[in-house]
């Protein structure tokens, strides 16, 4: 099947195994993290999933990780992308990095983007406060060109650093901002049509943010509660609509690089037989006067 505007209830890998293939544009996602709730921690405690535990063994854990990127990749067009947050874990002085598993999939890894969350999970210092979370972009390669698609400069300029604080005004205890969701699906789809899948849909972030920006989505998830949250939003998607504007505001370029290269203007490249003091200088007038 290749439902569109849906939440389907139910255990993740197994609704993702009665859809078609091939019919998703792109995908987002952040799964529960397998934190160990049985664990002391400043915030751990407070990471309590309705409807599902987060406490499998690491070896179950990423294998079962392993099997929905998968799945995630089959439903996907060639072509398509998958945005997958994840973080880093430390676990009784072991790192625990998602490249362990995700190196085990299909997807191609086309990024690694730091998510600076501003905010710490947890306050001890056995380690420097860890702020940031990781978010990787999958792609499913178009007969076997592992490149794909340029970025339109007006997105490619915002960096692989995205500053976000998480959201707080959500009963969901681990959601992220609408700006997120919003910056994958204008980057990556901008005005044509596709459909957004998230498979752990939790408070419906993404699927709201398909919704703003006129696009098809599809959310899989276990809790009726949150789904019922979901919809809620949904109905009620344009009293969240100024925070995705604002993220679409910086989407914005005065000159491309192809535009500046055409009108003999500053490209990054300097001329010949000047000092470095006078490169730089150049370099820093033309950056002003050129944005």
């Amino acid at each position: 099947m290749k439902p569109a505007n849906k939440i389907i209830h139910g255990n993740c890998l197994e609704v993702l195994k009665t859809f078609d293939s091939s019919f998703v544009d792109l995908s987002i996602t952040s799964p529960p993290y397998n934190k160990g709730e049985k664990h002391k921690g400043w915030l751990v405690k407070n990471v309590v999933y309705d409807a599902c535990e987060d406490k499998k063994s690491e070896q179950d854990y990423q294998n079962e990780q392993i099997k929905i990127l998968n799945e995630v990749f089959r439903v996907t067009k060639d072509g398509g992308s998958f945005f997958y947050n994840h973080k880093i874990r430390w676990e009784k002085g072991v790192i625990i990095h998602p490249l362990e598993w995700i190196s085990k999939t299909d997807w191609t890894i086309r990024q690694e983007i730091i998510w600076d969350r501003m905010i710490a999970a947890n306050i001890r210092g056995w380690r420097f406060w860890q702020v940031d979370e990781k978010i990787f972009w999958l792609y499913k390669p178009t007969q076997n060109n592992k490149i794909g698609k340029e970025l339109a400069s007006k997105h490619a300029l915002l960096t692989s650093i995205w500053r976000f604080p998480p959201e707080r005004k959500n009963v969901h205890p681990a959601p992220f901002p609408l700006a997120l969701p919003t910056r994958i699906i204008n980057s990556i789809l901008e005005e044509n049509e596709g459909t957004v899948l998230d498979p752990f849909c939790g408070s419906g972030t993404t699927l709201l943010a398909a919704k703003l920006l006129k696009k098809n989505f599809l959310g899989i998830e276990i809790s009726k509660d949150y789904i019922n949250l979901t919809e809620e939003r949904l109905a009620n998607c344009n009293n969240e609509k100024k925070t995705a504007e604002e993220e679409l505001q910086k989407h914005t370029v005065l000159k491309t690089f192809k535009d500046r290269k055409q009108n003999g203007e500053f490209t990054g490249k300097f001329k010949k037989g000047l000092s470095p003091k006078q490169k730089n200088q150049i370099n820093f007038l033309e950056k002003k006067t050129n944005p």
